[in-house]
């Protein structure tokens, strides 16, 4: 192990860079892990650069960032026996999972990677956790009508998801790449609202029931997606929509309740589910699994166990892989020309 790393930074002015610092030991309930592939989040990790670069705060403060990798355990500390030096995980959490060359990841958010799966399709882990997240919030079954509002990369996997769940899913952006990728990765319709109205396709996509559920994957305003799922619900005899809506991106949306919504389920869908930043958790509490049956680490593992079974498909949705080294070039391709990347993976060596 090298006693320095290679750390992507940003800073308060919306710089990326990459420097060396010197590798932290881990914790009590904390892997070490040797890094071999990070993903970036356009939405999450990247949403707001735009905004800093045009309102810039000091640029004096800074901080890594990162929250998906996937690597080698070279060490850990305290109570982690259910992972053995040398195995392959997967690791999450913003402060944790880093992009960089080593990490140290509490290991209530890792979980082994299954052989079939590359480090950079497990590196996707905390994004496809949260998309599952999702789709079990949404309560989403077999036959049932789903619309996924933002065909970023959660957008993608819980389009995935609720497709291996066994509904019918139509998916909805105004970027061609992201359409293109999801139609490969087998949504039933994939739909450009900047030049067609979902609202008229529903009946037909639905032999007449309507949607039964509504997914927002993306962040901002999103009052309008809102106002177009509620459209496209199902619509009771006595006119009042029906259905559900599920939350997963960090929208904001303004709309009136009860008459003015309908009897219609609004459910907010947070991270990857319970345990995420309860630090007791995440370096190796557990809940009684009898209360709280898919927990994070449950969450993790079966998104890398679907992965195994080829039913997540992240391969697709991988457009571009750079050096560590060349990081902010990468990420500046997802924040200036959105149409031409997607899932850009840091690789360490």
């Amino acid at each position: 192990m090298s006693k320095t790393r290679k750390v992507v930074m940003r800073n308060d002015a919306g710089q990326i860079w990459t420097e060396e610092q010197e590798t932290p030991a881990p914790k009590p309930g904390q892997l070490l892990i040797e890094v071999h592939a990070s993903m970036v989040s356009p939405g999450t990790e990247l949403g707001g650069i735009k905004r800093r670069r045009e309102n810039p705060r000091p640029a004096t403060q800074q901080r890594p960032f990162g929250y998906t990798n996937a690597g080698v355990v070279i060490g850990k500390e305290g109570d982690c026996d259910e992972f053995e030096i040398g195995d392959r995980v997967a690791g999450m959490g913003g402060g944790y999972a880093l992009h960089a060359t080593y990490a140290c990841v509490p290991h209530n958010l890792c979980a082994k990677i299954p052989d079939n799966v590359k480090d950079e399709e497990a590196a996707s882990i905390h994004l496809a956790a949260t998309a599952l997240h999702a789709v079990q919030r949404g309560r989403i079954r077999i036959g049932e009508n789903v619309v996924v509002a933002g065909l970023g990369i959660v957008g993608q996997l819980a389009s995935q998801i609720a497709k291996i769940a066994g509904a019918y899913v139509i998916g909805l952006d105004q970027l061609p790449l992201r359409l293109d990728i999801a139609e490969t990765a087998g949504i039933d319709l994939a739909i450009n609202v900047s030049d067609t109205d979902p609202i008229l396709i529903v009946q037909e996509f639905t032999n007449g029931y309507g949607m039964d559920c509504g997914i927002i994957a993306f962040g901002g305003d999103a009052t309008s997606a809102f106002q177009q799922i509620r459209a496209m619900l199902k619509t009771a005899p006595d006119t009042h929509k029906m259905g559900r809506i599920v939350i997963v991106g960090g929208a904001s949306i303004t709309h009136g309740f009860a008459a003015g919504l309908g009897n219609v389920d609004v459910i907010s869908a947070a991270r990857t589910g319970p345990g995420y930043h309860d630090e007791d958790y995440e370096h190796g509490a557990d809940y009684p699994p009898v209360f709280v049956p898919w927990p994070t680490q449950r969450n993790l593992e079966l998104a890398l166990r679907l992965m195994s079974e080829e039913k997540i498909k992240v391969h697709p949705l991988i457009t571009d892989i750079a050096p560590i080294e060349q990081a902010s070039e990468a990420c500046e391709k997802l924040i200036q020309t959105p149409n031409e990347a997607l899932g850009v993976i840091f690789t360490m060596k």
